[in-house]
């Protein structure tokens, strides 16, 4: 035992040299890291600009850590703005002060001030990332977090390497300023460029050397960590010629299946098997590209970005110079879908099914005590008197939950909980069905309209409540794909479709066997689906949509789970360093 013992220690030391974040203090038990926030200049599209990151590194660390292994992460804040850090996936178990969601679990770490963020990753394996949870500012502060397994990975095919692959934007605009504009209710600008690893490509203007290259042996097989951290698109993905094995999906093992591309939602993730088995031409490389999948008829990137998958002991080996990007770019050459090809979508989703086998049991609630119907919307509001909206026909544009357009208070709803403090910014009476049902995608996109209230309003259950949510879509503005993300919980995704969600005949349809588990669920363009899971998390916990654009309209709410009856059931005191506002 003391030799396996000591392979564990140095593998993980390893691991987390090669992934780019060290830590502080390494012990078998404890990973502690250092996370300073600090403006750093970047150059990419011919131009040069100072981009907020963590230790200067564009993406930032990884986090490596293993699975029951306690983590801390220290985050000194070096700028003048407000900052927070989310642990994206990570179900923070009595920990929800960790959390990181600006004004719902904590008040922001101040500039010159420090906060220690402290969780413990159990029952969790795969997968995850983590970034800025303040603003924006997760344009440019994210990066990956893996939680090795402590058991062999549920498949046989022997892995050569695992690397990350991580989608983002890149904005020639000060984003701080977009969002800006968005509070006289306008649309967003676009971003300028994807980005893999923080490099856009070849395809764009002054950047074939700002490109990512992966290089890889014939006959092995990868594991592609792959992270979807783009601000508000969704985006395909396809290695040209190769062959993709969907086995992970937001850190939950899944049935794999072979595909010729992905997609990921932004703040999901998915992890694949590649097996380099094709032959190269004389440049000994494959495109990998990735271009957004378009449900919106806001403005969007239609950019693509691309890096190169690398045979070594080849021609194309022996340069150090990237590979000549394609003169013209067709994505079906790639295995690049459609921008709009929802069908091949709705197939790929389909075939997401957990492995629901006895070492990883499927623990779907078979039923529920508590339904909700959450009606998410992107609306037009009448612009207030003596006021200028830059919305559509001098609108303003919002977004809502049941009709209700989410406000940050000032103080941290789970402060506010957790010392019963009279007066709190928020209420518990968030409607748990819509107020006044309609034919939610069969409306008129803008000569109708809901006019949302605007305040703080979210749920609240008791410990062990089993919970079944259908998140409907609407038609108002467009039908458009929603990824909506719930922090504290996984979920299992029972049932989806397109329309209006039929309470008697859709549950029949549920997969109550093996339905796939996330804690991000892309909700289909005009239509609908069905989470359940079990609320025993204490806590105070954000529900919104991965987009940040309809994020800052207010398409966003929340829960609180009660404290259980067991010490073991109860959130755990606030840590001395919390944040003050």
């Amino acid at each position: 035992m003391e030799s396996l013992s000591q392979h564990y220690s140095v593998l993980m030391l390893m691991l987390i040299i090669l992934n780019g974040a060290l830590p502080s203090c390494f012990s078998q038990t404890t990973r502690r890291f250092e996370f300073n926030v600090e403006w750093k200049n970047v150059t990419r599209l011919c131009s040069t600009k100072p981009l907020l990151t963590v230790n200067g590194e564009f993406p930032g660390p990884t986090i490596a850590v293993y699975e029951g292994d306690h983590v801390e992460i220290k985050v000194t804040n070096r700028v003048a703005e407000n900052t927070t850090i989310h642990w994206h996936g990570v179900k923070q178990l009595r920990t929800g002060w960790a959390d990181g969601p600006a004004y719902i679990t904590q008040c922001p770490i101040r500039g010159g001030k420090t906060y220690t963020y402290k969780f413990t990753v159990e029952y969790q394996r795969g997968t995850l990332w983590w970034h800025a949870h303040y603003a924006w500012q997760r344009a440019t502060v994210y990066g990956a977090l893996v939680i090795h397994p402590r058991m062999p990975f549920p498949f046989s095919t022997p892995i050569q390497e695992e690397f990350p692959i991580i989608f983002g934007e890149w904005w020639s605009s000060d984003v701080g300023k977009v969002e800006a504009e968005m509070k006289n209710g306008a649309g967003p600008n676009s971003s300028d460029a994807y980005t893999i690893n923080g490099l856009p490509g070849p395809l764009y203007p002054c950047s074939n050397k700002d490109t990512f290259i992966k290089t890889v042996e014939h006959g092995k097989t990868y594991l592609l960590r792959i992270i979807n951290a783009a601000l508000n698109d969704e985006l395909f993905f396809a290695v040209a010629n190769h062959t993709l094995t969907v086995v992970e999906i937001d850190a939950v093992y899944t049935k794999p299946f072979t595909t010729s591309a992905i997609m990921v939602g932004p703040g999901q993730t998915t992890n694949v098997l590649l097996t380099a088995n094709q032959v190269p031409d004389s440049s000994g490389a494959f495109l990998m590209a990735a271009w957004p999948y378009l449900t919106s008829v806001f403005p969007f990137d239609n950019t693509t970005t691309a890096g190169f998958l690398r045979y070594k002991n080849t021609k194309g080996d022996k340069t150090k110079y990237p590979p000549k990007a394609p003169s013209t770019f067709a994505p079906e050459k790639y295995n690049l879908p459609k921008m709009e090809d929802t069908k091949f979508v709705t197939k790929f989703n389909y075939k997401l099914r957990s492995l629901a086998s006895p070492r990883y049991p499927c623990n779907v609630p078979k039923t529920f005590d508590k339904h909700v119907v959450i009606v998410i919307s992107l609306n037009l509001q009448d612009c207030p008197a003596n006021k200028t909206c830059k919305g559509y026909a001098g609108k303003r544009f919002a977004a809502s939950m049941n009709n209700q357009s989410f406000v940050r208070p000032a103080l941290s709803i789970l402060e506010s909980h957790y010392k019963k403090l009279k007066g709190a910014e928020y209420s518990t009476d968030f409607p748990e069905k819509p107020l006044k049902p309609f034919d939610y995608t069969g409306v008129d996109p803008v000569s109708e309209n809901l006019n949302p209230k605007f305040g703080t309003k979210i749920m609240e259950v008791e410990h062990g409540t089993n919970l079944e949510i259908v998140l409907q879509g609407t038609s108002f503005l467009n039908t458009e794909n929603h990824p909506i993300h719930v922090h504290g919980h996984n979920f299992f995704i029972v049932g989806m479709g397109f329309g209006n969600f039929n309470a008697t005949k859709d549950p029949a349809k549920y997969n109550l066997v093996d339905p796939p588990e996330r804690n991000t669920v892309a909700v289909p363009t005009g239509g609908w689906a069905a989470i359940r899971f079990k609320a025993d998390n204490p806590g105070v916990w954000f529900i919104h949509c991965h987009l940040e654009e309809h994020t800052s309209w207010g398409l966003a709410s929340g829960f609180i789970v009660k404290n259980g009856p067991k010490p073991s059931q109860c959130v755990l005191p606030p840590p001395d360093d919390l944040p003050s506002c």
